[in-house]
């Protein structure tokens, strides 16, 4: 069994205006640097140290996972398949805004998300299949270890559908707060 300890990046200042992200790459604020670092003095406070810590190379991610990786000396790798959605025209749009220039499209977002895809981005399953494919190969080198995850939203909304059976039309409505860690056992 692969204990798989999922964790979402820190708040950026877009998390909190309601800026859209996707694949742009804002930093961590002050919040969110704070988030990571005490997440960090938890691991190492309780001893957890991963086999690994697998991350999505976009900045706000790589930020979280380099902080939580110095404070209990884990090797930090890159994994470009976990970068969140990329939602094209969006990216950095606030919400107000995408509903008005979009509406139809937006609308669709939010009552059928597997279905559309925001202008020049990807869909929902585009991204649930590299995340998978992703997670299958690090389950494969880490049978039997502990393995970090940092990443996004959308990919960590997307394992707990996999591995904790929530209903896949509520992939947009899944709590994830920043900067928390959740254990999942893989068999």
């Amino acid at each position: 069994m692969t204990h798989l300890l999922l964790v979402r990046h820190g708040e950026t200042d877009w998390n909190v205006e309601g800026r859209y992200q996707g694949q742009a790459d804002p930093p961590l604020n002050a919040r969110g640097l704070a988030q990571a670092r005490t997440l960090a003095e938890h691991w190492k406070r309780e001893g957890i140290r991963p086999a690994a810590i697998y991350a999505s190379p976009l900045r706000r991610a790589w930020q979280t996972a380099r902080l939580l990786a110095e404070a209990v000396n884990a090797p930090l790798i890159p994994e470009p398949r976990l970068k969140e959605i990329c939602l094209g025209e969006w990216e950095g749009v606030l919400t107000p805004e995408i509903m008005r220039r979009w509406p139809e499209t937006f609308r669709d977002w939010e009552e059928r998300p597997w279905e559309t895809r925001p202008p020049g981005g990807e869909t929902i399953a585009e991204v649930q299949k590299r995340v998978y494919a992703a997670v299958d190969d690090i389950l494969a080198r880490h049978p039997d270890d502990t393995v970090a995850i940092v990443a996004h939203r959308l990919p960590i909304a997307l394992l707990k559908i996999r591995y904790q059976g929530y209903d896949p039309a509520e992939v947009r409505r899944i709590p994830l707060p920043n900067a928390e860690a959740e254990e999942i056992v893989v068999s």
